[in-house]
């Protein structure tokens, strides 16, 4: 290739390198961050089975087991002011019992001894370490505002991919396999940074943009955009099972206690149960027992919790919680112990259960073992795409300038370009916010203080859009 068309393919080249660079310039830190917290949730069956070791395997001898009204009981009584949330079924006979226990947004898990109704340990449920890196990883401890910022990273970061793919494909290989899917290793270190870069970002592309759309409806916007969409096309059916934000999910915690409370208080009123003048808020002993004896029979995927009625009259829930999402099943029983009805993962809208399985993938649940070191080999070779690009920066970058790559003369007008953004727009809501956003202030500061253009690289005299 030579003369005119070798000029505007090489223009397209740099265009693409452009993008590539801006994007990466922001994604990087995103992108370490996320792939250490998200290394450190992989393992989390194996992190919380050492952490919660000294809980299971309690039970000593032939002594007889309490009830569990009497073991939620205890754990209401160790939360002065709270109320059941959730009792979980042990996942083995001599385990202690945890229970869930609110006041308002704030729950406790109580870990109770099942023969004797010792508290053995109780920690408030938003400061176990598992859900502090989860919250870490997806909103950086920082609620709506920390979910934009990781959304968008993340957006951008597919960006980033997808030009940098671009960039990898082949031109002139003659053949050879070196450098395009296998690193060059005795070519000096400028090849072998190069290759490092190349070479990876080729081989984890696929499953980084797989783990960057399976953990999107965890996002604030992008989870909310997803419920509108359903909510329009009538494919919402029953509610979602997955997290909505931490501040969405303490309103929603919120809103179960309140039900509950009302729902407990105006059982014991009908049934005369009151302490010095005031209507107690506990739910039926026998109810629960009656629930958790039928919940066990039902051999869902553990852990299993069981949670008490919202509304007068209403069915106590049952609900497998298993990492592995295709596991969850969930049942409605009756305060008597009689099943009401099942509802299996297969009988859930086909948009629930995909999201379902690509979220058990996400977090390793899926394929046990194999799935948690095949994501934690994509979060590896993120890091090092990572570490890479600075290596690569930093060598290659000029003094006085920021060091983005130089420009040709303006790509000639695309409609395919046009469309492929605005389709990535639609399908990203915060990538077209935040490239809006971009274009507006380069356009603004690139002629209020021209040295910073100079220094980021940016075309002056030339609209934005074009310079990219």
């Amino acid at each position: 290739m030579s003369g005119p068309q070798q000029r505007r393919s090489e223009r397209w080249y740099r265009a693409v390198w452009r993008w590539h660079f801006y994007a990466g310039l922001f994604c990087v830190p995103f992108v370490v961050w996320l792939s250490v917290t998200g290394g450190i949730y992989l393992f989390k069956p194996q992190i919380e089975a050492a952490l919660y070791a000294p809980y299971r395997d309690v039970v000593h001898g032939d002594a007889p087991q309490l009830t569990a009204g009497a073991l939620a009981a205890k754990a209401v009584a160790a939360v002065p002011g709270s109320v059941l949330h959730k009792f979980v079924l042990p996942e083995a006979a001599g385990d202690a019992v945890q229970v869930l226990v609110g006041k308002g947004a704030r729950e406790t898990r109580v870990w109770v001894h099942p023969q004797t109704g010792e508290v053995l340990y109780k920690v408030a449920e938003q400061d176990r370490l598992m859900r502090i890196v989860f919250r870490l990883h997806g909103e950086l401890l920082a609620g709506n505002r920390g979910s934009a910022l990781v959304e968008t990273a993340a957006c951008w970061t597919v960006i980033m991919l997808l030009t940098g793919l671009f960039l990898w494909w082949p031109r002139q290989t003659g053949g050879r396999l070196a450098g395009v899917l296998l690193p060059r290793l005795r070519k000096g270190s400028s090849v072998f940074w190069r290759d490092l870069h190349a070479v990876t970002g080729l081989w984890i592309s696929l499953g980084a943009v797989f783990l960057i759309a399976s953990g999107l409806p965890w996002a604030n916007a992008w989870g909310d955009y997803l419920r509108q969409v359903r909510s329009v096309t009538g494919t919402a059916a029953g509610s979602q099972d997955w997290s909505a934000g931490s501040v969405a999910d303490a309103r929603e915690r919120a809103g179960a206690d309140a039900a509950m409370r009302a729902t407990m208080s105006e059982h014991a009123g009908h049934h005369g149960m009151a302490m010095g003048g005031a209507v107690t808020a506990a739910p039926a002993p026998a109810a629960l027992d009656a629930v958790v004896g039928r919940a066990v029979t039902l051999r869902f995927a553990a852990p299993v919790e069981v949670s008490p009625p919202t509304a007068p009259g209403a069915a106590w829930m049952v609900r497998s919680q298993a990492a592995d999402r295709p596991q969850r099943d969930s049942a409605e029983i009756a305060g008597n112990g009689a099943l009401i009805g099942i509802e299996r993962f297969s009988d859930r809208h086909w948009i629930d259960r995909t999201v379902g399985y690509g979220v058990a993938i996400h977090e390793g649940a899926f394929w046990g073992l194999a799935n948690q070191l095949l994501n934690l080999a994509v979060l590896l070779g993120l890091v090092t795409l990572s570490v890479s690009s600075v290596v690569l920066w930093w060598r290659r970058r000029p003094a006085d300038m920021l060091g983005a790559p130089s420009w040709l003369a303006p790509v000639r007008h695309s409609w395919a370009l046009v469309g492929l953004v605005v389709l990535l727009a639609l399908a990203m809501p915060l990538f077209g916010a935040s490239l809006a956003l971009a274009v507006a202030a380069e356009w603004t500061l690139k002629r209020l203080t021209p040295s910073l253009a100079r220094w980021m690289g940016w075309r002056a005299g030339v609209s934005a859009q074009a310079g990219r």
